[in-house]
């Protein structure tokens, strides 16, 4: 089993930058496929970025293609999301997630996640 703790977030405001972390315990995260989600106040939980075992293959949601990036560091077990030119809808709880297999882009399909750090961009 694999244990996330994420951090990072906080009030930024529109343009600026944020970087979260999701550091993993209790197992190597370099054989995880790993993923970020958000969910704000009254809306679904939504894939934001993920990055695959192995290959470390990237993927990102439309919405932040370009402004986003994530990436693994195996060896301090972590996976970063870097956040640039933020927007007041990029607010919301951001959550990492974990699971074996590569990515995809429901919430459903992860079986670990973290318990969330708020994102919140003022404009």
């Amino acid at each position: 089993q694999v244990h996330l703790v994420e951090s990072g977030g906080g009030l930024v405001q529109a343009g600026g930058s944020l970087r979260l972390s999701c550091a993993a315990s209790g197992r190597a995260i370099g054989t995880y496929s790993v993923a970020w989600f958000r969910q704000a106040p009254g809306k679904e939980r939504e894939f934001v970025a993920g990055v695959s075992w192995g290959d470390s293959s990237t993927h990102y949601a439309d919405s932040v293609k370009g402004r986003f990036i994530i990436s693994r560091d195996n060896a301090k077990n972590t996976v970063n999301l870097q956040m640039n030119s933020l927007e007041s809808e990029d607010t919301a709880a951001y959550h990492c997630a974990a699971r074996r297999g590569t990515v995809v882009r429901f919430a459903a399909g992860y079986d670990y996640w973290g318990q969330g750090t708020q994102v919140t961009v003022s404009s």
